[in-house]
């Protein structure tokens, strides 16, 4: 069964880490480019990062660049999403997709190039 799911969001004070699972089954996911994107309520969806089926080119938000990191493992088909020194405004549902035939760029500009898509995880920065 084709599925991208995702682990690991959850409460966190300003300042504090959290570190974002999409793990993929049932499709070839050494193929495929993977992107996290967010939405926050009231706001339009952001592509917050992505990363090449090899792993070799990401792409960042500006908002997020040198405090998250993505990365992948191929041989378990999971992409992680390391967020650090989070503040409040990271608040948000954050999902994963795999686009087949993207590149990183294009990804994170237009979601709508996704082939497939998680059912996300929230993300809270409060104290």
């Amino acid at each position: 069964q084709l599925q991208l799911v995702e682990s690991g969001g959850g409460l966190v004070q300003p300042g504090g880490s959290l570190r974002l699972s999409c793990a993929a089954s049932g499709f070839t996911f050494v193929y495929y480019t993977i992107g996290w994107f967010r939405q926050a309520p009231g706001k339009e969806r952001e592509g917050v990062s992505c990363i090449s089926s090899s792993g070799g080119n990401t792409n960042y938000a500006d908002s997020v660049k040198g405090r998250f990191t993505i990365s992948r493992d191929n041989a378990k088909n999971t992409v992680f999403l390391q967020m650090d020194s989070l503040e409040p405004e990271d608040t948000a549902f954050y999902y994963c997709a795999a686009a087949r035939r993207s590149t990183v760029e294009a990804l994170c500009i237009n979601a709508d190039r996704s082939d497939y898509w998680g059912q996300g995880t929230q993300v809270t920065v409060s104290s």
